[in-house]
């Protein structure tokens, strides 16, 4: 299976636009978000999205074209851990178009989600984008809140905010 990178999934759903005669509202939750952050050669074989929109068609045509896909019409809905509220809003265009339009999640809110789901690629991919857009930990905190006072009681926010602190307390090691 080859390697997926924004610009060939640009080119695929540009096609598809085009070929269906519909829109694509695609909001990249990802490894191929990196892409529009700070590694362009992070590996990744798969679309990790939340779609406006009617979900069937797009992922039976990237089956097709022998792409997996895991899309959501609600990525806060991934994880007992909420994500903060107003992250569609914060989302960063990565090309709108007529019909296509593709967003990335704003670096804090890239940082949370991978923090929800804490395996160690997602820390390091939170740590490479933590770093880059010189996120503090004071934010990486605030915004975990926000998090928290959005999701429903749950004994697994404990572990949450044990990921996050542990994060932050890298990130401050690892920054001085």
């Amino acid at each position: 299976m080859p390697t997926l990178t924004a610009e060939s999934l640009i080119e695929l759903l540009t096609r598809y636009v085009a070929d269906t005669d519909t829109w694509v509202d695609l909001l990249l939750v990802g490894g191929l978000a990196l892409h529009a952050y700070v590694v362009p050669t992070r590996a990744t074989f798969d679309v990790d999205a939340e779609l406006q929109g009617p979900l069937m068609p797009l992922r039976d045509y990237l089956t097709a074209q022998k792409i997996p896909a895991d899309l959501t019409q609600n990525f806060s809905g991934w994880s007992v851990v909420a994500m903060p509220p107003g992250y569609r809003d914060r989302a960063v265009d990565l090309i709108n178009r007529p019909r296509l339009r593709i967003r990335v999640l704003s670096p804090i809110d890239f940082v949370i989600a991978k923090l929800r789901r804490g395996t160690e690629i997602d820390l390091d991919d939170a740590f490479v984008v933590a770093r880059h857009h010189q996120l503090s930990p004071e934010t990486i905190q605030d915004s975990a809140r926000e998090a928290l006072t959005a999701s429903p009681q749950d004994t697994t926010l404990f572990l949450f905010q044990k990921t996050v602190d542990f994060f932050c307390a890298n990130l401050v090691s690892s920054n001085g």
